[in-house]
């Protein structure tokens, strides 16, 4: 029993922590408060409710194996958990869906407003109070009562059809969805990789001895800007930001947004969170310089054959460790939502339904448990490893002077 409490009470501190510093982060931070993050601090609010009402009594019922709380407190607790955890689950799916729109549709970071955002969070919370609510309004089994008094349970309504409900509305259907956006964004960022890789995409270069000094190559409208702007920049930018450890929604959609509008925008010098527009120009897609200006025309000599096929071979090997990058970064993502709720939601379809299954009260609270955790998780899926949430972090536990000394050393270091 200590054993069990000193575990529970260590990941609900943990989850405490975790969702506490995402909400001061973005509250406090001003770089954090874009309309994108508002999707992760509506997602760190529910798991922060999950660690304040859920977890402390369910670790209560936990270690004293047997609910004693009556029966009131009971609807209360498991509504409470019924409504958080799935405003958490549909919160992910949210997060998903304005990936998909972010790396499929390069208008979209200008369309995502305040107000489409908050329309998105209102109705995950709608629809969490409605899956949550239901058995308060009578849609509970017989033996309900019976359960809490008698053998001193505190489950949910094991009505079949409730459970049908509420386990296609708070895991299935949001499970499917996930996996296919996820995989979409996969496919799109590898069908501008192989693109690239394939030579399909057809770039025009204006080669430098042909550039008038009215015209420098460098320049945001100049020709480079053209790399910047085509398919070749895009998929830059989509390898840039999915193949990166764990990317946010804000490092997704900044840099699309600053893509698309780079041949007009030329006060935006970078496409956000380190990644910047000389990194996106350096690596555009390879060209053929020779057959597009022959020898005696300004155009690559026969002696620059070489270099150009082993920096065709050295693109095409970085790309693809961009791409399983991309795989292994989607995999982490929709494999710690699968690896935590899917348990939990396979005996929650099995309890009322199976009459023959014997499922022990171990494995239950297991899966139980593991599905909380999936709430200690997305703190640090969806933010520890951005390097603006990091930042915002450091600053938030060491103050503004381990800020200052960071930006000093930065500039050092720029200088030399």
């Amino acid at each position: 029993m200590v054993a069990t409490a000193v575990v529970l009470g260590i990941v609900i501190l943990a989850t405490v922590i975790g969702n506490v510093f995402v909400i001061a982060a973005i509250l406090l931070e001003r770089n954090l408060q874009s309309v994108a993050n508002h999707l992760i601090l509506s997602l760190a609010v529910a798991d922060l409710l999950v660690a304040c009402l859920v977890m402390p009594l369910g670790a209560v019922y936990e270690v004293s194996k047997e609910w004693r709380l009556g029966a009131d407190l009971c609807d209360m607790w498991t509504s409470s958990d019924v409504l958080c955890c799935t405003a958490s689950i549909l919160h992910l799916v949210a997060i998903a869906l304005d990936r998909y729109w972010a790396v499929t549709d390069i208008d979209y970071a200008h369309q995502r407003t305040a107000r489409r955002i908050g329309y998105m969070i209102i109705v995950i919370w709608t629809l969490s109070v409605l899956v949550s609510i239901a058995p308060l309004l009578g849609w509970k089994d017989p033996e309900w009562e019976a359960r809490v008094y008698k053998d001193l349970q505190c489950i949910v309504s094991q009505d079949v059809g409730y459970q049908i409900f509420a386990t296609a509305s708070s895991f299935y259907v949001p499970l499917l969805v996930i996996l296919f956006l996820y995989w979409r964004i996969f496919l799109a960022a590898r069908k501008r990789i192989r693109r690239r890789q394939q030579g399909k995409t057809i770039v025009q270069l204006i080669p430098k001895p042909l550039v008038t000094a009215s015209q420098p190559t460098n320049a945001i409208g100049g020709p480079t800007a053209n790399v910047v702007g085509g398919s070749g920049g895009i998929a830059a930018a989509v390898v840039a930001v999915i193949g990166r450890p764990l990317p946010t929604i804000s490092e997704t959609t900044t840099a699309f947004t600053n893509v698309s509008s780079a041949n007009t925008s030329p006060e935006k010098g970078s496409l956000g969170n380190g990644v910047e527009r000389d990194r996106i120009e350096a690596d555009p897609p390879t060209a053929d310089f020779s057959t597009a200006y022959p020898s005696g025309q300004g155009g690559a000599s026969s002696s620059s054959a070489k270099p150009s096929i082993m920096k065709k071979k050295s693109q095409s090997a970085t790309d693809s460790k961009r791409e399983r990058k991309a795989a292994k970064t989607l995999a982490i993502i929709t494999g710690a939502f699968v690896c935590c709720w899917l348990p939990f939601f396979i005996i929650a379809i099995l309890l009322p339904t199976c009459t023959d299954c014997d499922i022990s009260p171990l494995t239950m609270s297991v899966c139980l448990w593991l599905g909380y955790f999936n709430s200690t998780l997305n703190p640090i899926i969806y933010t520890i490893f951005s390097p603006e949430f990091r930042h915002a972090f450091k600053r938030i536990l060491c103050g503004r002077r381990h800020s200052l000394r960071r930006t000093r050393h930065m500039g050092v270091r720029h200088m030399r």
